[in-house]
């Protein structure tokens, strides 16, 4: 038998034809593999095109990208060229579906509507200003022992940790994680992802002025001052870590992340309250809008600040912790309004018998809003950073080339 007659024998664990040369790693000839078609989006794409088993092998082959048992990936230079014909076969390589974009933009305007909409009930009404007066004043008091033990730590006082800096515990837990964000997403090399934490570091950052600008109208005698409080600027600073951190750690870390940075947060905006800073209309308002902000920096996800394709699979732990942290919020909030209306003959009098029901509805409604907007940014960043496609990893078996 001639040599252009042999025929073609291919490795049901690989895509790439065993009697050809091999291709390299980092760069990849056309000529050296007779599957391929000569149109640069065909020979860019077929990797990734064909195989559900061979599909890893086959982006290792097409230089885009190698995984290893652990989790973790090892980065290969993929050509812009290369990258370019995948997109023209497959948009979803470099960017996430048009469905998920809409999806973030609908979900980061409903929480910041919500924000408004709290901070309105929390300040121009005068049951508002009566939980929120309730609250501040006696909450530290009345806290459990585990709880209390839990914010004693980042209590804001006047004793800051550098004299003449306003540096406090809260601080510096916060700069230390927005540090290891940024480091995570150096080390990752996402370039365009630096681009999300600065316009969502700024925005977040805008927000806190608007408690210069928000009005608070005189409705009730008060024991704290009258000036508008809204929203909290360690809470927002908190919050904005948090949210950088979730969406520049790795898929396989996402799940835990999501459930440290939820924590976080909530035990500093329930510390700010316990320290008489901040009234909990504030730290609601404050979550919901870092939240918001953050699922509109996500719509703009964009090549690498996405996972590579290739390494782009479902997880099972984001599935499970996403839904529970969503689920568990919505509940955890809705039973905190039901405490707050089984209260609200009280409240509307200053009544003392309701500050049980106050303080019980304050620490259940602040964990719940973190824990929603912790689940609504792990589900929406691996919706936008992993989004499977034909070109992903499903596809068909790998094949003979047609003649």
């Amino acid at each position: 038998m001639s040599d252009e007659q042999q025929p073609i024998v291919r490795d049901p664990q690989s895509s790439v034809n065993m009697l050809a040369p091999q291709p390299s790693w980092s760069t990849y000839d056309a000529d050296a593999d007779p599957t391929t078609s000569g149109d640069a989006a065909h020979d860019g794409a077929y990797g990734l095109a064909h195989g559900t088993y061979g599909t890893v092998n086959a982006a290792r082959d097409r230089g885009i990208r190698d995984t290893r048992a652990d989790g973790h990936d090892v980065r290969d230079d993929t050509p812009d060229d290369e990258l370019r014909g995948l997109a023209e076969v497959d948009p979803l390589t470099v960017r996430p579906r048009v469905s998920s974009r809409i999806l973030c933009v609908v979900l980061g305007l409903l929480l910041i509507a919500v924000a408004f909409g709290a901070w309105w009930l929390g300040v121009r009404t005068e049951t508002g200003q009566s939980y929120d007066e309730i609250v501040v004043t006696g909450f530290r008091d009345a806290l459990p022992g585990w709880l209390a033990a839990a914010l004693d730590p980042f209590l804001i006082s006047d004793n800051y940790v550098v004299p003449a800096v306003p540096l406090n515990p809260t601080v510096i837990v916060s700069l230390l994680l927005g540090a290891v964000a940024i480091v995570v997403t150096i080390v990752r090399k996402r370039w365009l992802l630096l681009v999300q934490f600065v316009a969502l570091a700024v925005l977040c950052y805008a927000a806190t002025f608007l408690k210069e600008l928000l009005p608070r109208p005189y409705l009730i005698d008060t024991q704290t001052p009258h000036a508008n409080s809204a929203p909290s600027g360690h809470t927002i600073l908190a919050a904005t870590v948090s949210m950088l951190l979730l969406i520049a750690v790795p898929r396989v870390w996402r799940a835990v992340c999501a459930l440290i940075v939820s924590g976080f947060t909530a035990v500093i905006g329930l510390s700010v309250i316990a320290g008489g800073w901040h009234r909990p209309t504030d730290v609601v308002m404050s979550v919901l809008l870092v939240g918001g902000v953050t699922l509109l920096a996500l719509a703009g996800t964009a090549k690498s600040a996405m996972d590579e394709p290739g390494t782009r699979v479902s997880s099972i732990s984001i599935q499970i912790v996403g839904t529970v942290m969503i689920t568990g919020g919505l509940l955890a909030c809705a039973y905190a309004a039901y405490v707050i209306w089984q209260v609200l003959p009280g409240l509307a009098l200053s009544a003392a018998w309701s500050a049980s029901g106050a303080y019980l509805s304050t620490i259940v409604g602040v964990g719940g809003v973190t824990l929603l907007v912790g689940g609504l940014a792990l589900a929406m960043r691996q919706l936008t950073a992993a989004p499977l496609s034909r070109l992903g990893l499903v596809g068909a078996p790998p094949a003979p080339p047609r003649r």
